[in-house]
């Protein structure tokens, strides 16, 4: 973590809009706390430590291929709980939705802290992969809400890199999702990782797979 932790989880910081974006993409915000779910320990036990304090579940659980459902993949999955007003709080102050309500998304709060911002969405409701095909890194971000998506597009255009994205589609789900410009990916990818070993705010699973894909076009 970073010599000065934020005392405030609605201040501007590096580990507040890191936490934030990962509660928007891939969490739950009920009146009386949140559930977030964390791609691995490591990211789990970054977030507990950024809210002061949670309760975390491991679980391995199966899911079934989409182009094969009789072949199954185990996969570990972590979930974040962190009890009090912080959730409330944090719906008030950056519009996230609780329950089944529909959020606002004010994040310009956080502005100053877009590049963690967008690592914590990109770690939470992002995709990488290696186009092989093509020899580019594809990156996305797919979620259920149109409005965090556009949300996520207006940080991306304002970030120091240039990273155009396409609109915002249906997916064959019934949500929603855009694809930012392969060629954008790599110096957008290196963007939001860079300067991330020495706080330790990111997810060690994504951070690997992302800058192995972009050794993948290198090679």
């Amino acid at each position: 973590m970073s010599a000065d932790p934020p005392s405030d989880l609605l201040a501007c910081h590096p580990e507040t809009a890191y936490f934030w974006g990962h509660v928007a993409g891939d969490g739950d915000v009920r009146a009386d706390g949140l559930t977030v779910r964390a791609p691995d320990e490591g990211c789990a036990d970054r977030l507990v430590a950024i809210a002061g304090g949670g309760d975390v579940d491991h679980r391995r659980t199966e899911r079934e291929y989409a182009h094969d459902a009789s072949i199954t993949r185990t996969e570990d999955e972590y979930r974040v709980t962190v009890a009090g007003d912080v959730a409330a709080r944090g719906s008030a102050a950056f519009g996230l939705p609780t329950g089944d309500e529909t959020g606002g998304y004010r994040f310009d709060a956080l502005a100053d802290a877009r590049r963690q911002l967008l690592r914590g969405l990109l770690e939470s409701c992002g995709t990488v992969c290696f186009k092989s095909s093509s020899g580019t890194v594809g990156i996305s971000f797919v979620h259920d809400d149109r409005g965090l998506l556009e949300t996520i597009q207006a940080h991306l255009a304002d970030c120091p890199v240039d990273a155009p994205a396409a609109d915002v589609s249906e997916t064959s789900s019934g949500g929603y999702w855009f694809g930012v410009d392969d060629a954008a990916a790599g110096p957008f990818g290196r963007w939001v990782y860079e300067g991330s070993e020495g706080t330790e705010l990111f997810a060690p699973t994504r951070r690997r797979k992302l800058l192995r894909s972009l050794e993948q076009v290198e090679e």
